[in-house]
């Protein structure tokens, strides 16, 4: 299995080289080929997972790397790593495949794929890492790949002030984690990240840890993004392409929770006891806030890519709230719906994107009304992806915001209940704002007579799914489907494994 995890690192970088020895013509192909095998290479960590110690870090690799700064090159999975390590391959290849008929033929092709390539090195390297100082290479790496999608490759006049403002955010926040990981290596002794969880904090008194919580949180904050420091998001995912788009919301977003789940509840626990309740303050703001300002968006001038921006402002807020409960169910929760989010925001993006290639525009009232008799099944995947995402039971949107709000019920000893009874109050509130605006968008798009631009009987021929399309677009259809019927399929590997993460505590 450790020779998966290396392969997973290395075939991107052997796309890389191979991207710049054939003619930049194959550019896309070849990214498209590489992600293809990435991915159907990490479905045989599958049968060969222990499924029976989840818990446990298996596939181990840990050899020195860089002695003079205490740098080993450490991989390893669990139960927590794997199921986002599939969603990272999975997005990856369908995002690259996507981007075959649309990706030029040029060298700004080859350069727009090396950067997707780059992307999913990083993305990849940061769930299998199990060394601190190599979690952050793979976390920063990301950061440089992303900027030029935005700043080269996005749309509109504000694109590169959207990259400007992604990469400043996320550098500072970058820049807080490492300080709070070099603090914990000064008082801890070790970079290594499965020493660290199996201590559980042991050896470290509770100053160092809240002190270590706060640095390493608000870098992973500005990730996840939590409100107040999600400013950057929404005009980085309306300025992005759709690809980047895509990997942005269903893959970056969740290397913040991740971290909050791997490092902060696991490594430094008091200080994460310290902070859990204005985490879960924090998260359940960002649940009403980004509701409030998707309705906002479902009003003339709005724009569908933001109004997608920023329901993933509430949506990890549900996930916040979870891992603020410090509890079994609340972090099996922010998991499953760390994982459902990928699903459901990918595929909302990708359908956005289609918008944009067939009518140049994600204004809600510029593309116009009356989508079931327009496009039919691009109106039922539509409502598909909407009803995921206000969490319609059956769906995979259900499940991680039912346990965040089961564990706010009953948070860790501790924790203040009747506070986290009124987070779970708000976060219903919440979640009757999201219905609300994702049944208006759909009203907007799909019902009615149809309509061109703001209600004018003229309108633009809209062609229905494409073949890449279906093939971009159905697994994640398909996936979110199964984990709404079968939760199981994700929270059999995740319990096991957050118990772990929690000092064996409930």
């Amino acid at each position: 299995m450790a020779t998966l995890l290396v392969l997973l690192l290395a075939l991107p970088a052997a796309g890389l080289v191979v991207l710049y020895a054939l003619p930049a013509r194959q550019a896309a192909r070849v990214g498209a080929g590489t992600g293809t095998l990435v991915f159907l290479l990490s479905l045989v960590l599958l049968p060969l997972f222990d499924y029976g110690h989840a818990e446990q870090m298996q596939g181990q690799l840990n050899v020195p790397w860089v002695p003079a700064f205490d740098l080993r090159f450490h991989l390893g999975i669990d139960g927590i790593s794997l199921p986002l390590l599939l969603l990272t391959t999975l997005l990856s290849a369908l995002c690259l495949l996507y981007a075959v008929r649309t990706t030029a033929k040029d060298e700004s092709g080859r350069a727009f794929t090396a950067l997707l390539l780059v992307l999913q090195i990083g993305m990849v390297g940061t769930f299998v890492a199990q060394d601190l100082l190599l979690f952050f290479i793979f976390f920063e790496i990301v950061l440089v790949p992303m900027y030029g999608l935005i700043h080269r490759w996005g749309s509109g006049e504000e694109r590169r002030r959207a990259a400007n403002k992604f990469i400043l955010y996320t550098l500072l926040g970058s820049a807080l984690m490492l300080l709070g990981f070099l603090l914990i290596h000064a008082k801890a002794g070790t970079f290594d990240m499965v020493a660290l969880a199996q201590r559980h904090g042991l050896g470290l008194t509770i100053g160092v840890q809240e002190g270590a919580f706060l640095l390493v949180g608000l870098g992973f904050a500005v990730k996840t993004p939590m409100w107040p420091l999600h400013t950057w998001l929404p005009d980085a995912h309306t300025s992005a392409p759709t690809v980047g788009s895509v990997l942005l919301a269903g893959v970056l977003l969740k290397m913040g929770t991740y971290g909050f789940i791997r490092i902060g509840a696991g490594m430094v626990p008091l200080g994460a006891h310290r902070f859990a309740f204005a985490l879960g303050c924090f998260g359940t703001v960002g649940i009403v806030y980004g509701a409030l300002a998707c309705m906002a968006q479902a009003r003339r001038g709005g724009d569908l890519k933001r109004l997608i921006a920023y329901s993933s402002v509430g949506h990890m807020g549900f996930v916040l709230l979870g891992v603020a409960t410090l509890t079994r169910v609340g972090l099996d929760g922010a998991l499953f719906a760390s994982v459902a989010h990928g699903l459901i925001t990918g595929l909302l993006f990708f359908i956005a994107g289609g918008f944009k290639e067939r009518l140049g525009t994600t204004d809600l009232y510029t593309l116009g009304r009356g989508l079931y008799e327009r496009a039919r099944r691009y109106g039922v995947l539509i409502v598909f992806a909407a009803m995921a995402s206000l969490g319609l039971p059956g769906l995979a949107g259900f499940w991680g915001e039912l346990y965040a709000i089961i564990g706010a019920t009953k948070p860790a000893p501790g924790l203040t209940s009747l506070g986290f009874h009124i987070l779970m109050a708000l976060a219903g509130v919440g979640m009757i704002l999201t219905a609300t605006y994702l049944l208006l968008v759909v009203r907007r798009l799909c019902m009615g007579a149809v309509t061109g631009p703001n209600g004018s009987t003229r309108y633009e021929p809209l062609p229905d799914l494409t073949p890449r399309e279906l093939i971009s677009w159905t697994p994640l259809a398909g996936l979110t489907l199964v984990a709404g019927l079968w939760p199981a399929v994700i929270l059999a590997l995740a319990d096991p494994a957050v118990h772990h993460v929690l000092g064996g505590a409930r």
